[in-house]
């Protein structure tokens, strides 16, 4: 009988099933993901072999230095994330934890993620295109531009692709390279008329874009804060809206005039 037990025995046996429930809940799926810095790519250079820009059309220069897109890497929409990761990864420069719904839309498989994904890439060169023929006043019934860019997914390489079209083109206006010969990295969308959008993870991507050697970062302006977060030592951040302000951004970088930072 209840009466019987003693306070400390009662409240001993009380708190057995409140353990039991967070030892349970240590190890439920939780609605998160865990991102960490992914790959990045030289959109100058080659992939498996193949340039990831090819123009027909149009003289086309042979560049120095590298246009580096960064990505993350997340855990999948049904990969079980529990507390454990969780705390982990609040604890881990190298790691964030995000809303599953943040980053994938919810009721979709992982093959239908990767769909959505392909397809947002395969929109998003076609605006860099589209963003970068512009800027240089070609027609883009003459000029033709195919980019490769494979296991990739989204529209965040948007300013990186129009970028490189512009440095294979007329690299920065006077003979030289865009990038003046730097490892220069970035994210951002872009739209046909050359806005730059916010893209999400900048913290990782600059952490990546230290890793493959860069010394310049391009940042969406409204995410100066979050790539200051945890900016590796020795990246510079360069804050952009436009392509034109970019590509002006990079000029004054390589005649050492004034340049915008975060």
């Amino acid at each position: 009988m209840l009466s019987s037990l003693t306070r400390t025995r009662a409240v001993l046996l009380s708190s057995v099933p409140v353990v039991a429930l967070l030892a349970v809940a240590a190890f439920a799926p939780l609605p998160f993901v865990i991102a960490q810095p992914g790959s990045t790519a030289n959109v100058l250079g080659e992939n498996n072999g193949t340039p990831v820009i090819s123009i027909t059309g149009a003289p086309v220069r042979k560049t120095e230095g590298a246009l580096r897109m960064t990505t993350i890497l997340a855990s999948g929409p049904s990969a079980d994330v529990d507390a454990q990761d969780v705390v982990d990864g609040w604890f881990r420069e190298d790691r964030s934890v995000l809303p599953r719904d943040s980053v994938y839309p919810s009721g979709k498989s992982g093959k239908e993620v990767e769909k959505v994904n392909l397809r947002a890439m395969e929109e998003s060169q076609h605006e860099a295109t589209r963003a970068a023929l512009a800027y240089l006043g070609e027609d883009p019934a003459k000029v033709k531009v195919d980019l490769s860019l494979a296991d990739v997914g989204g529209p965040s390489a948007g300013l990186l692709f129009s970028l490189g079209i512009v440095d294979k083109l007329d690299g920065d206006g006077a003979g030289g390279d865009l990038t003046g010969g730097r490892n220069i990295a970035g994210t951002g969308t872009i739209t046909a008329d050359g806005r730059v959008g916010e893209v999400g993870g900048v913290s990782l991507k600059t952490q990546a874009a230290k890793r493959d050697g860069a010394s310049v970062f391009l940042v969406p302006r409204g995410e100066c804060s979050d790539a200051r977060a945890e900016l590796p030592e020795g990246l510079r951040l360069i804050p952009v809206t436009t392509l034109k302000g970019a590509v002006e951004s990079l000029r004054a970088l390589e005649r050492g005039g004034g340049v915008p930072s975060c």
